[in-house]
């Protein structure tokens, strides 16, 4: 059974930095696709970055390009979003995805959800 296990998360001043990190564990991970997601309570889930697990390319929401970075360590099965210069509008829920393809990112239809991490930006 997949898991995804987030940690990371906390409170920090505006132009702050938090690095979250995704545990995933359940199965060996080659051509899955792992991402984030963050939400706000009363909005919908919103894309933030999405990579692939043994590689290729990355996207990221224009709202972080050049201050996110999604990045994987495969033998620690592990996925990292390293946020730089956050704003007090980057507070939320940060959830972890896993799903087979980008366009199960794109379509926020992943396999596998991590239970999420609270970031909070202070202003």
């Amino acid at each position: 059974q997949v898991q995804l296990v987030e940690s990371g998360g906390g409170l920090v001043q505006a132009g702050g930095s938090l690095r979250l990190v995704c545990a995933a564990s359940g199965r060996r991970f080659s051509s899955d696709v792992m991402g984030w997601f963050r939400q706000v309570l009363g909005k919908e889930r919103e894309f933030v970055a999405a990579a692939g697990w043994s590689g290729g390319v990355t996207y990221y929401a224009d709202s972080v390009k050049g201050r996110f970075t999604i990045s994987r360590d495969i033998a620690k099965n592990t996925v990292y979003l390293q946020m730089n210069s956050l704003a007090p509008e980057d507070t939320a829920i940060y959830y972890c995805a896993l799903g087979a393809s980008y366009g199960s990112m794109r379509y926020a239809t992943p396999d596998y959800w991590g239970q999420g991490t609270q970031v909070t930006v202070s202003s």
